[in-house]
């Protein structure tokens, strides 16, 4: 996806995506740059509420990508891995949105502004907000919504689920804007959003496997760096396939996978370590009971 440098911020790189570049062109053929231009301000500052809590849990940010409806902020990746971590500078966006909102709210009740740019702010805040809580990904609400089911699902499908909700809703905004164009009740701003978010979704779905093998090959540095994680006991077949019993990681969890055979009696106990380094050597398609006799 191309985009337009447009300045640097503490080190940080801020790109304008090429549809919220098209977006700003739409409101200056209207004649409303003034209005383009606050829909920029309130998604930037949406941004960089996102790097502010991000900075302050430690995660890295390297440069900023404004959207029409928010942004990507290139962060550390291990935020993926941390849950907790990915849901605070999730809601750190929404959340800037609805203070300005009651900033505004403020200014308007004592006549300190413009009374129609001030209600286009007003709006342009709640819809930024209310679209990002939006349980799909890569909106804010995805990755509340993808940290909580990776705590019970795994990273992978908690990932597919929320990236497939993004697309769900990409083809119903697009959809929605297309009607709304057709009947003369919106412009082509909701059209190029929609079809933003369904891009955006299937990107984000292309990149799970991608974030779960990370995710498994930096479990080691997890357990070195904390000293102790909690266990999560599993029961396996010892002729299952890696690639099959991979899915049921959970994390921040350190697995111990208890082997029976095909007559049900046990067989011996593999860690995590032992299969992540299994699957990179051998392959998805490794039986795990191979681990417990490893040169046959």
């Amino acid at each position: 996806m191309l985009f337009l440098k447009i300045g640097r911020v503490s080190g940080m790189e801020i790109h304008l995506n090429n549809y919220f570049l098209a977006l700003l062109g739409l409101f200056f053929v209207a004649g409303v740059l003034g209005k383009g231009l606050i829909a920029f301000a309130v998604v930037l500052f949406h941004e960089l509420a996102h790097v502010a809590v991000a900075r302050r849990l430690g995660v890295q940010v390297s440069d900023i990508e404004l959207l029409p409806f928010g942004g990507v902020s290139r962060m550390g990746g291990d935020i993926v891995f941390d849950p907790a971590k990915e849901v605070y500078v999730a809601v750190a966006g929404p959340a800037a949105n609805l203070f300005l909102t009651g900033l505004g709210t403020v200014l308007n009740n004592h006549s300190l502004w413009d009374k129609d740019l001030g209600l286009f702010f007003l709006h342009c805040n709640l819809m930024v907000a209310a679209f990002n809580l939006l349980p799909a990904l890569p909106l804010d609400g995805g990755r509340v919504f993808r940290a909580y089911l990776a705590r019970r699902s795994g990273l992978k499908k908690a990932t597919y689920l929320a990236a497939w909700w993004g697309q769900f809703w990409g083809v119903v905004i697009t959809a929605g804007g297309l009607a709304g164009l057709v009947m003369r009740l919106s412009g082509l701003d909701i059209i190029i959003t929609g079809l933003f978010l369904l891009y955006a979704a299937t990107r984000e779905k292309s990149l799970a496997p991608y974030h779960f093998i990370r995710h498994l090959v930096q479990k080691k540095n997890e357990l070195a760096a904390a000293g102790v994680l909690p266990g999560e006991p599993l029961v396996s077949l010892d002729t299952v396939r890696l690639g099959h019993l991979i899915q049921a990681f959970l994390p921040q969890r350190f697995h111990l996978v208890l082997l029976l055979g095909h007559d049900w009696q046990y067989k011996g106990v593999v860690s995590e370590v032992q299969i992540i380094e299994a699957l990179l050597a051998e392959g998805v398609d490794c039986p795990v009971g191979k681990l417990l006799n490893p040169h046959v």
